[in-house]
């Protein structure tokens, strides 16, 4: 017999509707204040060194240093973070508990926070379904490098050749494609069942009702 896959997921985008835009809307109350600070001070390079390792405490003061009269909003990014959290993606969150509960080992490797991937972990169930995750705030290595790939398949003895990686990220997917792992882009919970079900994992042919 032909030993499935073993699916490689990212959670952000996938998993996790996530998104600065969610909490300075809810913050300002205003979708043109929010798209101005979005745009004029917070960067995604800035969040990225977040999910790189930085602690949040340093990341706002120096921020902070360069904008004092947006301290207040640059603080919330740290002290009202769960509003960054939009939703969560129900059908994805199905269909991998389906293959838990096939029995396949399931892995991810997500560009996160360390700090608020330890909310996540104690506030998103979901998250205790997965075998093994790799978070990049704690590895200090974010995607699309691909280290962090071959962290997650040192770490829990995988065969890069035996896994496939699902990321919404076009980057991503070719990293991992690098190290010679399948990979599918992301595009909805609807669209990946097909393709994993012709890839021969166990999922039934639509989500139940």
């Amino acid at each position: 017999m032909t030993t499935p896959l073993i699916p490689v997921f990212d959670l952000g985008g996938v998993f996790v509707d996530w998104s600065p835009r969610h909490l300075y809307e809810k913050f300002y109350g205003d979708a043109d204040k929010a798209r101005w600070f979005l745009a004029h001070v917070y960067s995604d390079k800035w969040n990225l060194e977040f999910d790189a390792g930085k602690p949040f405490a340093e990341g706002v003061a120096e921020l902070s240093g360069r904008f004092p009269e947006h301290h207040e909003a640059i603080e919330a990014f740290d002290t009202q973070w769960r509003d960054t959290v939009g939703g969560f993606y129900h059908d994805t969150i199905a269909l991998h508990a389906e293959l838990v509960e096939a029995g396949l080992r399931t892995y991810a490797i997500t560009n996160f926070s360390a700090e608020k991937f330890a909310i996540a972990m104690r506030e998103w169930t979901f998250l205790r379904q997965f075998d093994g995750i790799v978070v990049s705030g704690t590895e200090q290595l974010v995607k699309p490098d691909y280290r962090i790939y071959w962290r997650l398949t040192d770490r829990f003895g995988l065969d890069p050749a035996q896994c496939v990686f699902i990321d919404d990220s076009y980057p991503n997917i070719a990293a991992a494609e690098k190290i010679g792992m399948r990979a599918i882009h992301f595009t909805g919970a609807a669209d990946l069942r097909e393709r994993l079900r012709d890839l021969g994992l166990p999922l039934s042919a639509a989500a139940a009702e």
